[in-house]
């Protein structure tokens, strides 16, 4: 099994389960003697912490989609240059709970922003480093906004969204995936977490040996 330098992204609708399984293949991958590091978006460095906050606060209810756009790309850039970067020249296996595919199925699809004009427009918004491989956990949006509703904290701005905002989401990551197949591999989420970890355990496995 490799165990120098990749960077795989988990991406989803709210209440996909992408952070459980995460936290479930870093485990798996420390016991096997991989050197894993773990991160977030947004998030990952003092900064970008401090941009979620205002990103995911309820009470900015005001905030225009293009303003939301680029503070999500500047807490990425700082996360790029900061750690990002860092882990993988230092040999790490990079997991990420969120990327650039969330900026294009969120602000793109879920905004009814130009996905064309993010990209060429604004393409720090979109990072400097392309994954290596993506997990997209797939899930009925009523199903995911279900596990949600009870969330210790209470939900944040981008989950008390309606119903037709998080559908447009699920469409665009169905959308990218269908355009970049070879990246990125969906896995049903709609069963039990081992069975679905097993799942994403083989995609992880085929691609650490070079069979992907």
């Amino acid at each position: 099994m490799k165990k120098t330098g990749l960077f795989i992204t988990f991406e989803g609708i709210e209440g996909c389960g992408k952070t459980t399984q995460m936290n479930l293949l870093s485990d798996y991958l420390k016991k096997e003697g991989v050197s894993v590091f773990k991160t977030r978006e947004p998030g990952g460095t003092k900064i970008g912490e401090k941009i979620r906050e205002i990103l995911l606060n309820p009470d900015n209810k005001k905030m225009s989609k293009e303003t939301e756009m680029l503070l999500y790309g500047a807490s990425r850039t700082q996360h790029i240059e900061e750690i990002i970067k860092p882990a993988l020249k230092s040999g790490k296996i990079a997991l990420c709970d969120r990327y650039a595919d969330s900026t294009l199925a969120y602000q793109g699809f879920g905004r009814n922003m130009d996905v064309s004009f993010i990209k060429k427009a604004c393409p720090l918004s979109l990072g400097t480093i392309q994954p290596d491989l993506t997990i997209l956990l797939d899930l009925d949006v009523k199903a995911g906004l279900e596990r949600i509703k009870n969330r210790k904290g209470g939900n944040d701005r981008i989950e008390k969204e309606k119903i037709a905002f998080h559908n447009r989401v699920r469409k665009g990551y169905l959308k990218l995936a269908k355009a970049s197949r070879g990246r990125i591999k969906i896995v049903k989420a709609d069963k039990k977490i081992d069975e679905i970890q097993k799942e994403i355990k083989d995609i992880v496995i085929r691609k650490l040996c070079g069979k992907e």
